[in-house]
């Protein structure tokens, strides 16, 4: 199997029920991921946050991934107990992971007691990025710096750009 790297996209945070999430969009379409998908996915985003702790920052990132087939993923990363990364994913036009059908707009929260998967090699190229930010702005410094965090993200590439 031939492997190509595919673009990443980074867009401005949003905020989804009070958390403050960093956006990645991957694909291979140098257009960027199709604005149905986006909303589609974000709409679902609030089910896939946990609850804040109230001790830690509600933060996180998201990694949005448009496949090469009818797929797509979306994968929610969210600081929680002041280190650690919770995950939650969703997925749709992939029957393979439980989608009725191949409909990319049509997201499912994929079962982490089936499959408690983390994400793909294109997916998974924020998250050293990302441990790297929190570490730098979050733990580090004498005083939580929530908006460099915030505004500390790779630049849109490609997914092989981890700097």
């Amino acid at each position: 199997m031939a492997f190509t790297e595919k673009n990443l996209f980074v867009l401005p945070p949003v905020v989804v029920a009070g958390r403050q999430l960093k956006r990645y969009h991957v694909t291979a379409d140098p257009a960027g991921i199709e604005p149905e998908v986006e909303k589609a996915a974000y709409a679902l985003l609030p089910e896939l946050l946990p609850e804040p702790d109230g001790a830690t920052p509600a933060a996180g990132f998201v990694v949005l991934h448009r496949g090469g087939d009818t797929g797509a993923y979306l994968n929610v990363y969210s600081w929680v107990w002041d280190n650690v990364l919770h995950f939650a994913g969703a997925a749709a036009g992939q029957p393979a992971l439980d989608c009725p059908d191949l409909d990319p707009t049509r997201f499912v929260r994929i079962d982490p007691a089936t499959r408690n998967w983390i994400g793909c090699v294109w997916e998974l190229a924020p998250l050293g990025h990302e441990r790297e930010a929190w570490v730098r702005h979050m733990l580090a410094p004498d005083a939580p710096d929530l908006s460099g965090y915030l505004a500390d993200a790779l630049t849109t590439g490609t997914t092989g750009v981890c700097a």
